[in-house]
């Protein structure tokens, strides 16, 4: 019953909550990357959410378009800037998807939504992570979150999947402040982002 409603209605009380406690850090980061990137605080992209059905997720923008001469935008690194690096450390740059939940495109707990070129990469089980709604934070994220291989982390949204329950989701609503708190796992080693996925043969 929890899966299939009472969940529901958790995420969207939580979420309305959740913005209202965080509004006056919601306005001041607003402002802050509103000044840094040129007019643009947020970040809006095409995700995949429950059973593949298409969002536009929203998030906080870290990181500016500068380009070189050539008008390729520069490295992920280059354009980072330092409001951005603090907002990603403390991942307030996922403070706007509680919009998306209030909205039903996601929940507060579930696998991380990630980018439409990867659906056609996955196999039968990696698949199984649409079954449920995206989720701000989940399983996987609270296992490592960018610091673990891709393989891992399918492991984890599947393993969340066949097991969601509201003790599970409130275990990871905890270790989710723990590790915001140490700022762990939040990128791979030597990296600002995680690599991106290129399948299951790579």
């Amino acid at each position: 019953m929890y899966k299939y409603f009472l969940k529901r209605l958790f995420d969207f009380f939580a979420a309305l909550l959740g913005l209202i406690l965080l509004s006056p850090i919601f306005i001041f980061v607003m402002i802050g990357l509103f000044l840094a990137n040129q007019g643009k605080p947020f970040f809006f992209q095409l995700r995949p959410g429950k059973n593949e059905r298409m969002f536009k997720i929203v998030k906080f923008k870290t990181m500016n378009d500068k380009k070189d001469a050539n008008e390729n935008l520069l490295s992920d690194a280059e354009r980072l800037t330092k409001i951005g690096n603090f907002v990603r450390k403390t991942s307030l740059d996922e403070v706007p998807q509680l919009l998306n939940v209030l909205k039903g495109d996601m929940s507060l707990i579930g696998p991380r939504p990630l980018l439409t070129q990867y659906l056609p990469l996955y196999n039968d089980v990696q698949k199984r992570r649409h079954e449920v709604r995206p989720g701000i934070t989940g399983w996987a994220q609270v296992n490592g979150r960018n610091a673990i291989s891709w393989e891992q982390k399918f492991e984890f949204d599947v393993w969340y999947v066949d097991n969601v329950s509201f003790q599970l989701d409130i275990k990871i609503l905890f270790l989710t402040f723990k590790k915001v708190f140490v700022r762990e796992g939040i990128s791979q080693e030597g990296q600002v982002t995680m690599t991106p996925f290129k399948g299951n043969n790579n």
